[in-house]
């Protein structure tokens, strides 16, 4: 409150639209951001991969940053005379009541799947987390997917006005009519609210970022831009690094790092894997150390049921025992070979690309954009996307 105060409340002299969820928070506000952007409307970004003041990078540190530093970015944005501050809201923002003081003309929610339970010990306690920005305290009009469970109960316990969006619900406000997968991507036609049609196409590959994809349509739609232009920019989006990422090194197989880290991500990730190979889908993913381990079977799982080949490594650790980590992700499942356990991260990725062939994807897991690998203390240089290069380089 004191911070919003001293900065002048700056988020309320722009249009200002809050993103939450477990998944897709980061996708969406890079979406938004780059359609202003390409609609001519300059605007900031704040989020796990970057935050951006027009042009300008800054580096982020965290989802939502504290009190002080959101709204000296704010104030910086407003001084500028950006037009939108688009930005991503984590639970844990929440909770701590980072966010006191600072108002969204709007808020979407994307879905709510295990994750930080560490932090919120329950669902019940999560969602209740997420719900609190869908309130007048916080926000003016909520955008919010149905077809989430915990999105349709938000809808219906919303107390501020809200609009429904769904993949194929055709009674939600905004909804797809038709959705064909192509070689490049996917073509699409959205309904949206008062009989809005908008015919696009997208890169984008996987129900999930259809999902995000009609979050943004919808918000940048109430946001005054034109349907048309909409359309006519959407092809143009390739949303966030480390979403789906491609390392294309003329090999004869697809390479994608992906940030994946919920049991629920990795599921949908090694889906649309498997819907556009003919080959195997090999895959690589770890859990992170000193957070939340309920969930780490499950992660284990998902990779194994979805994935011809399992490779199972470390992520971040941080304090904690890698072996220890990968015992508690494997603990129920029978591996066999050519699925492998195998700590040091580097040394898997050698080991999956070493068994890829023509026709083959391969998708390193969990760690996406991320620079850096945190153990015992110590955050040492390791991009998935830079090793991976460099390992499909050497083995060519």
């Amino acid at each position: 409150l004191v911070s919003a105060h001293l900065y002048g409340k700056p988020m309320q002299e722009m249009v200002s639209i809050g993103i939450t969820g477990t998944n897709g928070k980061t996708t969406v506000s890079t979406l938004l951001y780059q359609l202003f952007e390409k609609a001519g409307r300059e605007s900031g970004l704040i989020g796990t991969v970057e935050t951006r003041i027009g042009r300008e990078s800054v580096p982020s540190s965290r989802t939502t940053p504290e009190a002080d530093g959101l709204q000296a970015l704010a104030a910086t944005m407003s001084e500028r005379h950006l037009r939108h501050l688009v930005m991503e809201v984590s639970s844990h923002a929440m909770v701590m009541k980072r966010l006191q003081g600072s108002h969204f003309s709007f808020v979407g929610f994307t879905n709510l799947t295990q994750d930080h339970l560490d932090f919120h010990n329950d669902m019940e306690s999560y969602f209740a987390a997420k719900a609190s920005l869908f309130t007048l305290e916080y926000a003016d009009q909520a955008f919010i997917n149905i077809d989430d469970p915990y999105g349709l109960r938000l809808f219906t316990e919303c107390s501020i006005p809200a609009v429904s969006l769904s993949r194929n619900n055709a009674k939600a406000t905004w909804h797809y009519t038709s959705i064909t997968p192509t070689s490049r991507g996917t073509t699409f036609t959205v309904r949206g609210s008062g009989g809005i049609l908008i015919e696009s196409s997208t890169p984008l590959r996987g129900d999930f970022n259809l999902d995000n994809l009609l979050l943004t349509l919808a918000i940048a739609v109430e946001c005054g831009i034109d349907p048309l232009d909409c359309a006519a920019i959407v092809p143009h989006l390739y949303g966030a690094p480390g979403r789906m990422e491609a390392i294309d090194c003329g090999q004869d197989f697809a390479a994608l790092v992906d940030y994946a880290h919920t049991p629920d991500a990795v599921s949908s990730v090694l889906s649309t894997a498997r819907g556009f190979t003919s080959g195997k889908v090999i895959a690589l993913l770890g859990c992170g150390g000193d957070r939340d381990s309920s969930k780490r079977p499950l992660m284990g799982r998902a990779l194994a049921d979805g994935s011809s080949i399992a490779i199972f490594t470390s992520d971040n650790p941080r304090s904690e025992d890698p072996t220890k980590i990968l015992e508690e992700m494997t603990g129920a499942l029978v591996i066999a070979e050519p699925s492998k356990i195998i700590v040091d991260r580097k040394a898997a990725i050698e080991y999956a690309v070493s068994l890829c062939q023509a026709g083959d994807t391969l998708l390193l897991l969990g760690k996406g954009h991320e620079n850096g690998q945190e153990i015992q203390g110590k955050k040492i240089d390791f991009d998935d996307r830079e090793v991976l290069a460099k390992v499909i380089e050497a083995l060519r």
